[in-house]
């Protein structure tokens, strides 16, 4: 298999223009012929049923939730970015694709990372028309903060619910071509099978989480925006609901998977407090504005916080790195959040913590002004935590965010086969091996409002696509397997709940797929993970019938979908003996313990190809070509 990313040629600054012009278009009346299934109502899933709704397309709309405002999208907390440089820092177009490329550790497409920054003027003003309320200066220009990676500022927020408010604006657009008829929304709908007729993704097979029935939907084209797959460690910052199961069947269906072991660690999450705790509550980036991240000098030192001096206090993020300070990527500052607790110098009950301090921030702004930029997040992190933290600093320990990767894509945001586009988190294609904080939401409306419209119309226009029936026989192999799956699940009857394997998958999967990875870890997690998963397929219990409303058995799918998941993304880090923004290996650092790449080996996108359950999948890659941004050593020193 070839992978032909079609990027276009010319310069960097003019290869979307010219691509749009040279895409073939569907006339107006023609697109109302057209359906399109749409996945995923987040960000990207609802700007893209919203732009193609408007442009006439039949739209089906499949949401995992009772309402598409639940998507996971809403979590998002601290803001987006955008380089209108309306704070005449220094930004433009080409520095916010610099530093997203440099702060991807040069693992990303240039293409379609440069085409990103010059969209993103474009989303603010769509946001603003939208209603967005973003924060505003006092003259009423809108504002902007700093977020990691950066030395401007260039992040629009929205207090500490940019995700919502964004998600709302998407929602009420999509709503609009609900009202007009142009969208169907079919919510409690979980995508079980992707249906390829003729080598081209022609829709899928859904089970209704409320009846139990499985359903199929035919189309032109599928869109797949089911976000990130995060949870395979059990606890992260994700929703629980947030899977890989979408993505995964269309894999087994012949999309490669590519980057997986590219896994975000976000520096400031509320840490583990035991067993009971089935998700992690993220703290927004945005606090390491007025935060600032400091431990004990002194190993051991169990001291309250206020109880010791500022000259036994180490700002370590401040000392290493003076440029960025506490503003460094993500992948940094987690790292460097476990070293000192590796040290002995973490703080709280289980010394797995750090502090993030307002105290200066205090004194020197006022709490009202504190409380006008992150008020909400402190209310939460008080009712979850019991403690004041404009009184005492907050803790925060890193854990498992956002996933850079997904399922390959070219230019055009289509996978390997045909017809099958795929958006947001889901997909692989510009965040490298760590995305900069304010990126995603950025990415996920990119791509639903200002590229698929694009890309799906010269698809459509260039393809020949005849109306294919749900009585076709793919169909009807598509329904029979995934019947088949659920009956499986369903009569093993074993001892072992379905969370106990989940949690139990996560422990090894945080252990030797984490933070820092090694090569003798990765391969103890090789043989456990198969061994996990032939455990599983024996002996867990899920209970109730599959023609109702079952919890249980929707996790159940999941979680074997992870079994077999986990498996790739620890070869995949296996196989990358470099190490690369998230992806830690502790063979590959500098002296002063630094991720050190491997360009001449590794400058590649690692996209796999399923060749069954438990068989080693096929590694093709594709060259990462740097004709802007030329790769060296990162510092944010």
């Amino acid at each position: 298999m070839t992978l032909d990313s079609k990027v276009p040629g010319g310069p960097i600054a003019e290869k979307w223009d010219h691509h749009k012009f040279a895409s073939k278009l569907v006339n107006p009346a023609n697109k109302r012929k057209h359906t399109v299934i749409i996945v995923g109502t987040g960000l990207a899933g609802a700007s893209a049923a919203s732009s193609l709704g408007e442009l006439g397309y039949q739209v089906l709309s499949f949401c995992i939730q009772d309402s598409p405002r639940r998507a996971h999208s809403i979590a998002a907390q601290g803001g987006i970015n955008a380089a209108k440089n309306y704070q005449n820092d220094g930004d433009s177009v080409y520095r916010l694709f610099y530093d997203t490329v440099k702060g991807g550790d040069y693992r990303s497409r240039e293409a379609n990372v440069y085409r990103l920054a010059q969209i993103s003027v474009n989303i603010i003003d769509q946001c603003v028309a939208q209603g967005v309320p973003f924060a505003r200066e006092y003259g009423g220009l809108l504002d902007n903060r700093s977020f990691g990676g950066a030395q401007v500022s260039r992040t629009f927020y929205a207090r500490g619910q940019t995700g919502q408010q964004l998600l709302l604006g998407a929602y009420q657009s999509m709503m609009r071509q609900v009202q007009r008829g142009n969208v169907k929304i079919f919510p409690r709908r979980e995508m079980l099978d992707l249906v390829v007729i003729d080598g081209k993704a022609r829709g899928i097979v859904v089970r209704n989480l409320v009846t139990g029935a499985l359903e199929t939907y035919a189309a032109d084209a599928v869109i797949l925006a089911t976000g990130g797959y995060g949870t395979v460690f059990y606890l992260s910052t994700n929703a629980v609901n947030s899977n890989v199961t979408a993505a995964w069947r269309a894999h087994k269906r012949g999309a490669l998977f590519a980057n997986p072991c590219f896994t975000q660690i976000h520096p400031t999450c509320i840490p583990v407090s035991g067993e009971h705790q089935s998700k992690l509550t993220l703290m927004s980036e945005s606090l390491r504005n007025d935060g600032r991240v400091w431990v004990p000098k002194n190993p051991g030192d169990t001291r309250r916080p206020e109880s010791i001096p500022e000259s036994e206090r180490d700002y370590y993020l401040e000392r290493k790195y003076p440029s960025f300070g506490n503003l460094v990527p993500r992948d940094v500052a987690s790292r460097n959040a476990k070293q000192v607790c590796d040290d002995g110098r973490g703080v709280g009950e289980t010394g797995l913590a750090v502090y993030l301090d307002f105290s200066d921030a205090i004194k020197r702004l006022g709490p009202d002004v504190i409380a006008s930029r992150y008020g909400n997040l402190f209310q939460m992190y008080e009712k979850i935590t019991g403690e004041d933290p404009y009184k005492v600093p907050m803790r925060i320990y890193p854990a498992v965010h956002y996933t850079m990767g997904g399922l390959w894509v070219d230019y055009n945001l289509m996978s390997t086969i045909p017809g099958l586009h795929v958006l947001g988190e889901a997909n692989f294609s510009d965040h490298g091996s760590n995305r900069l904080g304010a990126s995603a939401l950025m990415q996920g409306l990119a791509d639903g409002y200002f590229v698929i419209p694009y890309t799906l119309g010269h698809y459509i226009a260039s393809t020949p696509l005849p109306k294919v029936s749900t009585d076709a026989d793919p169909f009807k192999e598509a329904l029979a397997s995934t019947q088949e799956r659920i009956n499986r699940l369903l009569q093993v009857k074993g001892k072992r709940t379905i969370r106990e394997f989940h949690r139990e998958l996560g422990r090894v999967m945080w252990d030797y797929v984490g933070m820092s990875r090694n090569e003798a870890g990765l391969k103890t997690a090789l043989e456990r993970i198969p061994q996990l998963r032939e455990e599983f397929w024996q002996n867990v219990s899920v209970p109730g019938s599959p023609d109702n409303l079952n919890q249980s058995l929707e996790h159940a799918g999941r979680v074997a979908d992870y079994l077999e998941f986990a498996e790739v993304i620890a070869l995949d880090a296996l196989e990358r003996r470099e190490s690369c923004g998230g992806h830690f290996r502790e063979e590959s650092q500098t002296p002063d313990n630094e991720a050190l790449r491997d360009d001449e080996h590794y400058s590649y996108v690692a996209a796999w190809e399923f060749t069954g359950v438990g068989k080693r999948p096929t590694l093709h890659k594709e060259p990462l070509v740097f004709e802007e941004v030329h790769p060296t050593q990162r510092s944010y020193k």
